[in-house]
């Protein structure tokens, strides 16, 4: 199973334990919408509050491209704040485990 195969299945599980297991420990996600950027431990943080919502919707998920370096994926997200969004996903890999993973979101209307 690919790392993106994986990452869809802990998202739809919403097993938050399974999904951190999936990052390096320098893991670092940067949002270019705001520029924000977030360690492991606040991500662990963030994501933990997001698959906690049944409002926070992965809808699909399709993969772009997948190697030992590199995962890039494009979803359709629906937020608890009735909001959707399309997601581009750009994921560094290190070691079998996501290193630095950053995303791009165009607001639908």
């Amino acid at each position: 199973m690919g790392l993106h195969e994986k990452l869809n299945k802990c998202l739809s599980d919403r097993d938050v334990k399974s999904y951190l297991d999936l990052l390096h420990n320098d893991f670092t996600v940067v949002f270019h919408k705001s520029g924000n950027s977030f360690n492991k431990k606040e991500w662990s943080s963030m994501v933990t509050e997001m698959m906690g919502n049944d409002k926070f919707v992965q809808e699909s998920s399709r993969l772009v491209y997948e190697n030992d370096e590199i995962l890039v994926d494009h979803s359709f997200m629906s937020y608890p704040d009735n909001s959707r969004e399309a997601v581009m996903l750009v994921a560094m890999i290190r070691d079998g485990k996501i290193i630095k993973m950053e995303t791009g979101a165009t607001l639908l209307d």
